[in-house]
């Protein structure tokens, strides 16, 4: 099978995660994927806020589970040590897509390397919160962006889940 098709097809999100931090070039290299990830009309609206502190992963986890309204003590990044927060400039018709698409690369990529990830919700919430907007004005991210989604990265702990068997009738032909 193809390498990459064979990334596509065994790629799974991970629930639990090491505490041990990939390294700085791995997580590089992820974020380099994402940022090829096809864009509307080539505007490339998606950017990447990378979270590797523990102070503030920690933060944007607690943050996440709140609106989530998950029950204190639960870690809706299943202890992954870094945060690769997606946002799109809002300005740009396709930035949903444009942000989930480059969650997809980014998802794929770090499999391709031999770390788990999964994509997970609230970042629109966040990004509508004072503190993380602060967050983008410290990073000198300018202009109106909202939040995609996040993909939390790591060692897998444990083994990859098993795919589950496609659904029937999901393709139809037109020949």
């Amino acid at each position: 099978m193809n390498e990459v098709i064979k990334v596509l097809t065994e790629r799974r999100s991970i629930r639990k995660f090491k505490s041990e931090i990939p390294p700085k070039e791995d997580l590089e290299q992820i974020i380099n994927a994402g940022l090829y990830a096809a864009s509307g009309m080539g505007k490339q609206a998606a950017i990447v806020i990378a979270v590797t502190n523990k102070e503030l992963r920690d933060k944007v986890s607690e943050d996440n589970r709140k609106i989530l309204g998950a029950p204190e003590g639960f870690d809706p990044f299943y202890g992954a040590p870094a945060i690769l927060m997606v946002l799109a400039d809002r300005s740009v018709p396709t930035h949903v897509y444009d942000g989930s698409l480059m969650l997809g690369n980014l998802m794929n990529a770090a499999h391709s390397l031999g770390l788990g990830s999964i994509w997970i919700h609230r970042c629109r919430e966040e990004f509508e919160q004072d503190d993380y907007k602060n967050l983008l004005a410290d990073l000198g991210v300018e202009g109106d962006f909202v939040g995609i989604g996040h993909l939390a990265v790591g060692y897998t702990d444990g083994e990859v889940p098993v795919a589950v068997p496609r659904k029937e009738d999901r393709v139809y032909w037109c020949e």
